[in-house]
């Protein structure tokens, strides 16, 4: 494990080089777009939990645990940022802590698209079988799985990043994923690799492997036959989402690698790391809520029987 004097140093020159670039005006889009999300997010949720119907759909269920991955991971994600922008000192246990949400919510939100990918296919190719192979208690258990499976590894390298730091109870200038993987990466450089690469490629592929199927199972159905179908509409807006879901992940590969590299910049780091934390890693957050809400008739049609709703009462209220 790196010494404290090489975590104060690394960290005050992350701190010297984002003051230096002036990479302080990246966090007013990220203010603005998170709070916008959080505006969004909530009014989904709701209208998918209040509705009996919606909730007792898979692909519901899946949306809105999406919805809910993202929000907590905006929400640690500009807590963060707030943090390093007023130079507050972090506690070694409270980023470790911080890291491994962080990471948990986003590989969690990888996860849950793959399966929205995988219930489509299945619902367009066992129609008949569909709900009886995933009801509404089968696809809550899924996704306790999810949540399960993408924080084990995560909360794993923290323990173990607290075991061998011992009792030592300094603080860092920033807390970043980055940085506290990073230094984690001496010992399990082939682990941490091997975790992000082959889980997001597995993911990638799998996904491919669903829609090139799915278009081989409905190709005889006309629905692609015009050019502004809705099979194609919605195929590529889901396929631009998965995309920019899917890219900062690699960019954070790439991260991991230039951390490593001694012949790299360290303003080179910064940048990219910065770029993604505060640009590419909240593009997909920014659009789900607006796609989902425009995708799914069902939710549109929820939302705007609410707002109804809402507005007779307040006129009852009134008068």
């Amino acid at each position: 494990m790196a010494s404290s004097v090489l975590v104060a140093n690394l960290t005050q020159e992350w701190v010297d080089c984002l003051r230096r670039w002036h990479m302080e005006y990246f966090f007013i889009p990220t203010i603005v777009v998170t709070m916008a999300t959080l505006l969004a997010n909530p009014v989904l949720l709701s209208c998918i939990f209040l509705s009996r119907a919606l909730r007792r759909e898979t692909r519901y269920l899946l949306v809105a645990n999406t919805l809910m991955a993202d929000m907590l991971f905006l929400i640690l994600n500009l807590a963060v940022m707030i943090c390093n922008a007023v130079s507050a000192q972090v506690p070694w246990v409270v980023c470790g802590l911080f890291t491994a949400v962080t990471v948990t919510a986003y590989c969690c939100t990888v996860l849950t698209i793959t399966l929205m990918v995988v219930d489509t296919y299945a619902a367009v190719r066992w129609p008949l079988r569909y709900h009886d192979l995933l009801p509404p208690a089968r696809t809550h258990r899924i996704l306790v799985g999810v949540w399960v499976l993408a924080a084990v590894y995560p909360f794993t390298l923290v323990i173990m990043m607290e075991v061998g730091r011992g009792n030592s109870e300094e603080g860092l200038a920033v807390c970043l994923v980055l940085v506290s993987l990073g230094l984690i990466q001496v010992q399990n450089i082939i682990a941490i690799h091997v975790y992000f690469f082959v889980a997001a490629l597995f993911c990638a592929l799998l996904i491919f492997y669903c829609y090139i199927r799915l278009y081989m199972v409905t190709k005889t159905h006309g629905i692609w036959q015009s050019r502004f179908s809705r099979a194609r509409v919605t195929l590529l807006a889901h396929g631009v989402l998965l995309l920019l879901y899917f890219t900062p992940g690699f960019v954070f590969i790439l991260e991991l690698f230039l951390f490593q590299r001694k012949d790299i910049s360290h303003d080179v780091r910064v940048w990219v790391s910065t770029v993604n934390m505060c640009v590419l890693m909240l593009l997909p957050r920014a659009l789900a809520p607006y796609l989902y809400g425009l995708r799914y008739r069902e939710i549109s049609d929820t939302l705007m029987q609410l707002l109804h709703r809402h507005r007779g009462l307040s006129q009852n209220s009134a008068s």
